[in-house]
């Protein structure tokens, strides 16, 4: 291949790749889906000539290094720790008990013990990318499902390394059993002490030094040379590239230049990310997808409908039940851009193969278009959970009210449901004041602090009418509905207005369509937090430019007349 076709077969990549983006979101699907199918497109299995896959692949390699390497520049300990032990022990739970059910859909599809397990961990995978495109449309990252999937995500993420060293190993055709996880745990760990050493007395030195030079230019080289370098190792110890880029970017992460560094690297993470997969779209056979849809349907109903009965299980015995569990499950009922990583270090390493691969890839792309429409489900399905006899109870909303002796002095109190930012702002006011406040919270862990400075409170769903009953509203003076999620926060307020027609009730919106619904279902105030920060930013800036506090204030009132009448 001379020059000028490699940069012919470039040009169609990322041609292509911009192509598929831009369609994938007119119809409002992820982006991973529009780069995949150009990559189906463009690949050695439709009609025409693109270039050599072979020699594109190696560029989509670059993907994958810069993937994991940003990856270990974000990576934190302290982090991790943060997220407590839903995520560690349940993240850890859900990715095993994964890779146990890839053993009967192999067994079903004609496996081995091995390509058997490696399926199971692809499919314990789940798309960060997409899960969080989803939580921030819906406007629910900050809910407990919400913190409870991202939590779970990381977890995933993290495992990834693990992954690509002791599976090929564990899984592999050599059939070096123990020996050959041992041989590759040895060469990790070796690779471990090195970049411990250069991390903690080289690599800050030079970046340093690079950094003192003011140049952008430098700074960049610098870190991409630190990434392949580390690539360049593992593939000389017989690991994979990306476990020596992840290394690379965890010496960074705990260095003062981690956050400069992460802003260089993420735009060349996002070229080489989607040439990374439009390369893997490549490698799908659509005729080998249509003469094996069923296989594609037995992968992709493992992934929505096992792994969705895993995860509410994990979540369920961490303690959140009923819709938490449900919600949390329908959000990671997919297949994620590291299950395409580790697709390919099983290639590479030749543990899975081509058909195989392209099996699970087609799977793959199904559950990832399918996610949203399962996730709109999950409300219905969390009915019929409820309504089975004896798995009822299990899915049915908890309510445990703490309310303390003075059940019956609880009259005029303000009852705040979701103890967030707001919710906590708010409650902190209120007895600072000495009035009394009762919190209704969804997340155990609140609930538990909650009890422990003998602040009253229900834990359970707020938009739950059995749960509302728990908090005297017939003699309550507020109800603030601070949840961000407008379905709860709708059935909350209509609820509340059925026990108490009377009661003064203030709901959290995010934007003038979530005002009405919340106004109709009977809300007295909407608040808008996005809205009120920018207020805050206007009445800021006004000030610098010494416009006088009267002016501000009458500009801002007009402006929240407008926004709000409209």
């Amino acid at each position: 291949m001379d020059q000028g076709e490699l940069f012919r077969g470039v040009f169609m990549l990322v041609g292509a790749a911009a192509v598929g983006g831009a369609l994938a979101h007119y119809l409002r699907l992820p982006v991973i889906i529009g780069y995949l199918a150009a990559g189906v497109v463009i690949g050695p299995y439709a009609p025409g000539d693109f270039g050599d896959p072979d020699r594109l692949e190696l560029i989509a390699e670059f993907g994958v290094a810069f993937l994991m390497f940003a990856l270990g520049v974000q990576f934190s300990l302290r982090e991790l720790a943060h997220v407590r032990g839903l995520a560690v022990a349940g993240g850890s739970a859900q990715i095993l008990f994964t890779m146990a059910l890839g053993l009967p859909v192999g067994h079903a599809l004609g496996l081995d013990v091995g390509e058997a397990v490696y399926l199971g961990a692809l499919m314990a995978l789940s798309s960060t990318m997409v899960a969080l495109k989803i939580l921030e449309s819906r406007g629910e990252l900050e809910t407990l499902h919400g913190r409870a999937a991202v939590g779970l995500l990381i977890v995933q993420d993290v495992a990834v390394v693990p992954l690509m060293i002791l599976l090929p190993a564990a899984t592999g055709a050599d059939d070096g059993g123990l020996l050959a996880v041992a041989e590759a745990a040895g060469k990790a760990a070796l690779l471990l002490v090195a970049a411990y050493l250069l991390g903690t007395r080289l690599v800050p030195w030079l970046l340093f030094k690079v950094a003192a030079t003011n140049s952008r230019e430098l700074f960049v080289l610098a870190i991409v040379a630190l990434a392949v370098g580390f690539a360049v190792g593992s593939s000389f110890l017989g690991l994979s590239v990306a476990f020596g880029a992840f290394l690379a970017g965890l010496i960074v992460s705990e260095s003062e230049f981690s956050y400069r560094t992460l802003a260089e690297v993420l735009p060349l993470r996002d070229v080489f990310a989607t040439i990374f997969f439009v390369a893997m779209g490549m490698l799908i056979d659509p005729g080998f997808i249509l003469d094996h849809a069923d296989q594609v349907a037995l992968i992709a109903a493992a992934l929505l409908v096992a792994k969705l009965v895993i995860i509410i299980a994990v979540v369920e015995a961490a303690g959140l039940r009923g819709r938490t569990a449900v919600m949390t499950a329908g959000v990671l009922a997919q297949a994620g851009e590291f299950s395409f990583i580790l697709a390919r270090v099983g290639m590479d390493e030749g543990v899975i193969d081509a058909s195989l691969n392209s099996a699970f890839l087609g799977a793959a792309m199904v559950s990832i278009i399918l996610n949203p429409i399962l996730l709109r489900l999950a409300p219905a399905l969390l009915r019929a959970l409820q309504m089975i006899p004896y798995s009822g109870p299990l899915f049915a909303e908890p309510v445990h009210a703490y309310i303390g002796d003075d059940a019956e002095g609880l009259r005029r109190h303000v009852v705040i449901c979701g103890h967030g930012d707001s919710g906590k702002e708010l409650a902190e006011a209120v007895m600072r004041r000495g009035f009394r406040c009762l919190v209704v919270e969804l997340n155990p862990y609140i609930i538990s602090d909650l009890r422990r400075r003998e602040v009253p409170c229900v834990y359970g769903d707020a938009s739950q009418s059995e749960v509302l009953k728990q908090c005297h509203l017939d003699t309550a003076q507020v109800l603030a509905v601070t949840v961000p999620e407008l379905v709860a926060a709708q059935l909350t307020v209509t609820n509340a207005r059925a026990i108490n027609p009377r009661l003064d009730i203030i709901a959290r919106a995010g934007g003038p369509e979530s005002h009405a619904a919340l106004k109709r279902a009977g809300a007295a105030e909407v608040v808008h937090p996005e809205f009120e920060g920018g207020m805050e930013f206007v009445r800021h800036a006004l000030r610098s430019y010494g416009v006088d506090g009267i002016q501000i204030a009458s500009a801002l009132a007009r402006r929240r007349i407008d926004y709000y009448q409209r």
